[in-house]
């Protein structure tokens, strides 16, 4: 099955990437079979982790038209005290010729989730790039219960295809 899961890095009015995931949708995308052998990102904010692991997608990518396509599984995890909710997103996407793109918007994929302590919540977006290398890094906002806001890093990512021509030094 195929999902629409553009949240993160699509360009305002561009059609979503669609992204093979699993019959259950993009939040469920945490197959194994998916995500073996990828490199993973955590930063902690106030207690609160986001881990992101991206994933290169050659089947949807066109190099020989400079089309590279991403996926990134993001878990967020609340191990603080506090129950929180995921207000907004900011996402700055470089690709590999230091083009940077700002995307940013209310919740994500749609959703502006609660967690409550001890709680996790797990999504599956992706990019495209027109160069076969970038970085992604962002923030989400976030609300406590008591109407205090603050932001949550998103760790810095890597976007790394095998089309990247690799320079010794």
């Amino acid at each position: 099955a195929q999902y629409l899961c553009q949240e993160g890095g699509g360009v305002p009015g561009s059609q979503p990437i669609p992204i093979p995931i699993s019959d259950k949708g993009c939040r469920a995308a945490s197959e194994p079979n998916h995500w073996k052998m990828t490199a993973m990102y955590s930063k902690t904010t106030r207690e609160i982790t986001v881990t992101v692991r991206p994933m290169y997608l050659p089947v949807q990518s066109v190099p020989d038209k400079n089309r590279f396509i991403w996926a990134y599984q993001v878990l967020i995890e609340n191990n603080g005290p506090e129950t929180v909710q995921l207000l907004n997103r900011s996402w700055r996407i470089t690709d590999g010729l230091g083009q940077v793109r700002e995307v940013s918007g209310p919740g994500v994929l749609g959703e502006q989730p609660v967690l409550a302590p001890g709680t996790k919540y797990e999504y599956t977006s992706g990019t495209p790039l027109n160069t076969p290398s970038g970085i992604m890094v962002g923030s989400y906002q976030m609300e406590t219960t008591t109407g205090e806001r603050f932001d949550v890093e998103i760790p810095a990512f890597s976007l790394d295809s095998p089309h990247q021509p690799i320079s010794l030094h």
